[in-house]
Parts: C-alpha cells; sequence; structure tokens
C-alpha cells in the first residue's frame, strides 16, 4: 500500500484488518459461503453479465469473489490485511481473472469509472462508509451499482442457536459492539443514494465438534488461545455441542442479506 493509500485509509479500518490475522486458517475453513442464488438476482435486478467487471471490498480470503469468478466476471478483489490476500491469492490462484489489491474500502487503488459493481462481503460494517461511499462512487461507471452482502447467523430460531447466542456474549471480547454494527438501517441510508433494496437468502452450514471451534475462533470477537475467556469457550462450544448434535453435527442458519443501490461521492 502506498503512502497516500495509508493516509486515506482509516486507523480503524487498518486495525480491523489486524484483527483477523491470526483467524485466517479457520476463516478460510469454516466461514459460510455465498448462495449462488445471489448472481441470478443481480442479473434480474441489477443487469450481471458476465463481461461486468467486480470490485469485491474487503475481499478477504476470497469468498464473495469466487461467487462473482464462477459466473465469468474479471473480479478485483481489494483487501488490506496481508495474511488474508494471501489466501485469497492461493484459493483463486487458477483463476486469470481475479486480481489482488492492496487497499483499503477508502483507498482502493482502481481506476476512476472502472468497475459496474463494487461489492463488500461481510466487511462494510468495518468500513468509515463516507469515505468509502466517496470511493465507491469514484471507481463505478456511471450506471454501476454498489452491492452490500452479509451472511447473518440467526440466533434464536433453534435452541443450539439460542445457546451459542448465549456463549458468545458471556465470553465474546467485543461480540455486542460487532453485533450492532452489521446492516445498520441509518449508516445505509447515508451511503446509498436514493434509498436502497434489500434481498434475503435462506443459507446454513453443519458442523461436527472440530467444525463449530473452527467456526467459533474465524470471528474477531472470539477468544485466542492464551486469552481470558478461550478455555471457557471450548468447554462451553463441547457441552452445547454434546446436548445440541444430531446424527454428530450441528447447524449454523443464516440470513444472507444483499443490499444494492447506487452511491453518489456526496449526499
Amino acid at each position: 500500500m502506498t503512502d497516500e493509500q495509508l493516509s486515506n485509509a482509516t486507523t480503524s479500518e487498518l486495525a480491523t484488518a489486524r484483527r483477523f490475522n491470526d483467524r485466517v486458517e479457520n476463516y478460510v475453513a469454516y466461514r459460510p459461503k455465498y448462495p449462488s442464488a445471489i448472481i441470478e438476482f443481480l442479473r434480474d435486478e441489477l443487469g450481471l453479465k458476465p463481461s461486468s467487471v467486480i470490485a469485491d471490498i474487503g475481499s478477504g480470503t476470497g469468498l464473495l469473489s469466487e461467487l462473482f469468478l464462477r459466473n465469468g466476471n474479471e473480479v478485483y478483489g481489494v483487501e488490506p490485511n496481508a495474511a488474508m490476500r494471501a489466501a485469497a491469492e492461493d484459493l483463486l490462484k487458477n483463476d486469470p481473472n481475479f486480481h489482488s489489491i492492496d487497499g483499503t474500502a477508502e483507498a482502493t487503488g482502481l481506476l476512476d469509472a472502472s468497475v459496474n459493481f463494487a461489492a463488500a462481503g461481510q466487511a462494510f460494517h468495518w468500513f468509515d462508509s463516507d469515505k468509502a461511499r466517496a470511493e465507491f462512487a469514484r471507481i463505478l461507471k456511471p450506471e454501476g451499482s454498489a452491492v452490500i452482502v452479509w451472511n447473518l447467523r440467526r440466533t434464536d430460531s433453534t435452541p443450539f442457536l439460542r445457546d451459542y447466542e448465549s456463549l458468545l456474549r458471556r465470553v465474546g471480547t467485543d461480540y455486542e459492539q460487532v453485533a450492532k454494527s452489521y446492516a445498520q438501517e441509518k449508516e445505509l441510508q447515508r451511503f446509498f443514494a436514493n434509498g436502497y433494496g434489500v434481498r434475503k437468502f435462506d443459507n446454513h452450514q453443519l458442523f461436527d465438534l472440530a467444525g463449530l471451534r473452527g467456526r467459533s475462533l474465524s470471528a474477531s470477537y472470539v477468544p485466542l488461545a492464551g486469552q481470558p475467556g478461550h478455555a471457557e469457550l471450548l468447554a462451553g462450544l463441547q457441552e452445547i455441542f454434546a446436548k445440541h448434535q444430531q446424527g454428530g453435527t450441528v447447524k449454523f442458519e443464516y440470513d444472507t442479506e444483499v443490499y444494492f443501490g447506487r452511491v453518489v461521492s456526496s449526499q
């Protein structure tokens, strides 16, 4: 990242990127993918074509980039965390349409009016939304769209998920603050010009006990080995797995939410 990009990036976003330094392996292995139905929806609603150019902002380990690449799109994955960026480069190394960029949501390094879609998967809540809006508006073509996607874990749809939520609230480092930052209507209204649309999709994962541990440890608010609360976390996971497993697995349920619309540099 250049000195100019560093000066434009927020201190909070760079600090956020470092939160995941020790979680990349678990993130790659255990985070949920995105439903393929998102591509069909974007085709019908926003005119996504295989020829569309995508900027995946906060691209992490490449989960959202992978979805667009399967559609034939050229994708620029913009990610400030070197370890996560390297994981995406390894995952997508055989696809010539993937381009890895060391940048941030506020300073992508992409050219003006160069992409048809600027997307963010599981990352928007970490951005400085005002600076990111200006950057999205700069890199999008005049008729381009912004797309924000989250896999939001359901917290009370099953007894297992209710117990898991209770455990996170008990041992998470800053779980409640992070949870509150997702999909805030006021923030989204400021980001999108003239309102935005929302579409929801069902998603899920099945985990054995090792997978449940890995999925938990991929979250930035969960204590790692050597941190206060880690032993309590592992004991709690074992307890609720034993209580709720069926056929050796437990089920994570998600609402995959897609927010979409136009952005302008100032509102």
